[in-house]
């Protein structure tokens, strides 16, 4: 697999290293990691020699995804997408039978009118923009034109749920560093979650069984905005969807923020899915929704963010006496006042 080195690649590499029926664990990744048992590859994904590296690799895991709201959307587009196609034509060259492409549920999209939960065969209705669930649609139409350009490889694609767990950044997992929760006027999101270890034990199973895709990963169910609110201790910022969007928007084209306003969505609308095929293999989750939030507290605690930006001292302490939604918004509402009187 690759990115073996950390988060849930590492975890892998940990189970199917103990695996009577696995022969060998090639273990890739930039840096070398601390898994013992396995075969360490120090090579980077986006390498073109990378089918070099996998000559004697019968089914390669694909983890190595940058998901972090800090990292230019240029260059996380060029790593994400270039290094799944890297990996794929690697994997092919080097008559790599099966690739596990690890995506997220979010291609699916996250819509008001979203039936709860998704089917695994549902439409991949996300949108195609430079946000992270745009680098997840372009590396499932690799996937999808897989058995084309390499006859003879199999492509199977795992989508998880707002993953959570050590190391774990997302704009997911940002949403949770805020004072205060967005909440959408007449709109329930429902929140879903899938714990890193899950997620391990999940791609253990789709190696072991050999199964096929697509296959949702998360706990089981969600829990609605009362339920979170509980868990979480924090009150919701409650806005219409034209506001909400609208300055959110504004603020990413300013550079403030570092995702676009879709990413929002993901937020305000539900998104969760049925893991139905995992289910009937036997693969059942060890975390529930809210054990998975407690550990996503855990791990932001102390951590501040408005709309997704990290911030610190002095702008911590005005998000924390503000709310996060309320001084991104507060921003965007200086600015537009500052253009006028320019004008």
């Amino acid at each position: 697999m690759t990115g073996a080195a950390a988060g849930a690649g590492r975890l892998l590499a940990a189970r199917l290293a103990e695996r009577a029926e696995v022969r060998k664990v090639v273990a890739v990744d930039g840096q070398r990691g601390d898994v013992q048992g396995a075969t360490w590859r120090v090579v980077d994904v986006l390498d073109p020699l990378l089918s070099h590296r996998l000559s004697d690799v019968d089914v390669l895991v694909h983890l190595d995804v940058d998901a972090s709201p800090d990292t230019d959307p240029r260059e996380r587009r060029t790593h994400n997408v270039r290094g799944a196609q890297t990996v794929v034509t690697a994997a092919a060259a080097a008559r790599v039978r099966r690739v596990v492409l690890v995506t997220s549920a979010m291609v699916y999209g996250a819509s008001p009118d979203n039936p709860v939960p998704l089917p695994e065969d549902a439409p991949l209705a996300a949108e195609a923009n430079s946000s992270i669930a745009g680098d997840y649609l372009e590396m499932e139409e690799l996937a999808g034109t897989a058995a084309v350009s390499h006859p003879g490889l199999r492509v199977t694609v795992v989508r998880p749920a707002a993953l959570v767990g050590p190391g774990v950044d997302t704009v997911i997992t940002r949403h949770f560093e805020a004072p205060r929760l967005l909440s959408v006027k007449g709109c329930a999101p429902g929140w879903q979650f899938c714990h890193i270890e899950d997620l391990a034990a999940a791609l253990e199973l789709v190696v072991v069984e050999d199964l096929d895709g697509p296959l949702a990963v998360g706990c089981d169910g969600w829990l609605g905005s009362d339920e979170v609110q509980e868990i979480t201790g924090k009150r919701r910022f409650e806005l219409p969807a034209a506001v909400t969007f609208g300055m959110a928007q504004r603020l990413h084209r300013l550079g403030m923020t570092p995702a676009p306003a879709t990413d929002l969505h993901y937020v305000a609308y539900p998104w969760v899915v049925d893991c139905a095929r995992l289910r009937a293999a036997g693969w059942k989750p060890a975390y529930d929704n809210a054990a998975a939030l407690r550990v996503l507290l855990e791990e932001t605690a102390g951590r501040r963010a408005v709309v997704g930006r990290r911030v610190g001292g002095r702008e911590a302490t005005m998000a924390t006496a503000a709310g996060a939604t309320v001084a991104a918004i507060g921003a965007a509402a200086a600015i537009r006042r500052a253009r006028r009187r320019r004008r």
